[in-house]
């Protein structure tokens, strides 16, 4: 069996890139993907559904490098299940109130360019599968 999800939105904030102990490079950052509509009443609708992204060895080296906050990209990659639940991972916000994260091993990130920009002058590179990493190796 095969999954993959393809998402495109913008930078919520800086990537940031750590290594594993094993020397693998590793970026998390994360992308917000918004889609608006009329409903029927004729309002305006949105809503964005928020993804942490996790790019591996030299796509993560490119990533850290070329992308920042706002910036807009599309992710290929397979979503990664909470261990315990087998969907996203939920927690309780400091609000009191339940929060859900989806979380990506990007496969391939394409770095976008936005309205009145030109093409982004990054290379582009085939992402690695993240390694098995035990739990306790995890980078973050």
């Amino acid at each position: 069996m095969y999954h993959k999800i393809i998402i495109a939105g913008y930078l919520g904030r800086d990537p940031e890139m750590r290594y594993t102990p094993t020397g693998q490079a590793v970026t998390h950052f994360s992308v917000a993907a918004s889609r608006r509509w009329t409903d029927r009443e004729g309002n305006q609708q949105e809503e964005t559904v928020w993804f942490r992204v996790s790019a591996w060895g030299k796509q993560a080296e490119i990533c850290n490098q070329y992308l920042t906050k706002g910036r807009p990209v599309l992710v290929e990659g397979r979503l990664r299940p909470d261990p315990e639940t087998g969907g996203p991972r939920v927690w309780t916000g400091n609000d009191g109130k339940p929060r859900a994260s989806f979380e990506i091993n990007a496969l391939n990130v394409r770095f976008l360019a936005g309205r009145g920009e030109a093409a982004a002058e990054a290379p582009e590179v085939e992402g690695e599968p993240p390694p098995d990493l035990e739990e306790n190796e995890l980078p973050f």
